[in-house]
């Protein structure tokens, strides 16, 4: 059970979960009889991030993106997927529209407004590079972006240099099909813990895999650029361990003992 002892032990380490809209972490992590409606501000009182997975799928409504914010406390911290439709159907090109809508909604959780990930497919690959350096030109400024890539001819001098230039995070993924590529190109850091949908089911409400040393070893890694005082934001995927909350718990556990 993750309890309120989770809290980040550093003002720079922001560790939390892709998601929270899971009834299955029911009794484990929700409280049984917590409505759904509920679960955001019940998880913001333990952990003070979440990774936002619905907004891949649409923009969200104004409404909506207010509400997260009225519902969680003071420090909390959204991170949120560019949508879909940006990277992975136009695959940037000709998608200053939605860009421009898409961070004027999340503009509404003000200062709690994390970090935006522009996640591509794998079919996104090196002959298509061009079009990120085009598209990370006409961003606008004054928000925290990271670059997940999913195909291993992108992992490049030339794509960490590009990242660099524009304050970019390479998001450091541990899965199972990249290899976790370790380069700092932004005056943050951004963790994504993917793990193996072939191996874990995510939704069981349970610790299917003990990643306890896995997870020791990441907070070990991480204390050099924390002492730097270097802002960390960590979300940990259901096919980790099958536990996220209690990756997330488990590795501000270690932090501490780290610090």
């Amino acid at each position: 059970m993750v309890d309120a002892k989770t809290k980040p032990v550093s003002g720079n380490l922001h560790v939390g979960t892709m998601g929270w809209s899971y009834s299955f972490w029911k009794p484990n992590f929700y409280p049984k009889g917590l409505g759904s409606e509920d679960f955001l501000s019940y998880y913001s009182k333990l952990l003070d991030t979440v990774e936002v997975d619905s907004t891949f799928y649409r923009i969200p409504r104004s409404e909506t993106v207010i509400e997260w914010k009225q519902q969680t406390p003071d420090g909390f911290l959204f991170s949120l997927k560019f949508p879909q439709k940006i990277t992975h159907i136009k695959m940037l090109k000709d998608a200053q529209e939605e860009t421009r809508v898409f961070l004027e909604r999340i503009s509404l959780l003000e200062e709690k407004l994390g970090v935006q990930l522009l996640q591509f497919p794998p079919m996104f690959r090196q002959e298509h590079f061009s079009l990120l350096k085009d598209y990370l030109a006409i961003l606008p400024k004054g928000y925290r972006y990271a670059v997940e890539v999913r195909n291993k001819s992108l992992l490049s001098a030339d794509l960490y240099a590009l990242l660099k230039e524009h304050n970019v995070a390479l998001a450091w993924v541990d899965a199972a099909k990249m290899p976790l590529a370790e380069e700092v190109t932004a005056d943050f850091l951004y963790v994504r813990w993917e793990g193996d949908r072939k191996t874990v089911t995510g939704t069981l409400g349970k610790t299917e895999t003990d990643r306890s040393e896995q997870i020791k070893a990441w907070a070990e890694k991480l204390e050099a650029l924390l002492e730097k005082d270097m802002p960390v934001f960590g979300y940990f995927s259901k096919y980790y361990s099958g536990f996220p909350t209690w990756d997330a718990s488990e590795l501000l556990r270690y932090s501490r003992k780290a610090s």
